[in-house]
């Protein structure tokens, strides 16, 4: 019996809190606010089942400071804006063959929990 193995890995960045301007509000554009971002990156994985090396993998903790960086030192006027050019961030690593962004920004609305934007992209096969 033949078994084909999937070597299609799946990082999953869970709850990133961060603190950023975001909305349109005279308070919103004032004071930083909390974002939860949750994040999915599909990727092969081939090289990395059979290395012990960083470098025949996505290093995960590479693009985590980069959306760090790029979402604490912008504003945003819209959290669809915000999302749009985390998922962009994250699709500039050739290796990444699917994403999707979630962005929560918690107390947005009254009676609601959060209020979030969720934007995806795939990387056409060539």
């Amino acid at each position: 019996m033949m078994i084909h193995e999937n070597t299609e890995a799946c990082i999953r960045i869970k709850d990133l809190r961060l603190r950023t301007y975001v909305g349109i509000k005279e308070e919103e554009i004032k004071n930083k606010q909390d974002i939860l971002l949750n994040i999915t990156i599909r990727f092969d994985a081939s090289d990395a089942i059979h290395s012990t090396e960083i470098e025949d993998t996505l290093n995960y903790r590479v693009i985590t400071k980069q959306i760090i960086a790029f979402v604490e030192d912008n504003q945003f006027l819209l959290l669809e804006r915000m999302t749009h050019e985390v998922l962009a961030l994250i699709m500039e690593h050739k290796e990444v063959r699917f994403a999707e962004v979630e962005i929560d920004k918690p107390h947005a609305l009254r009676f609601a929990e959060s209020v979030s934007i969720s934007l995806s992209a795939t990387r056409q096969a060539q």
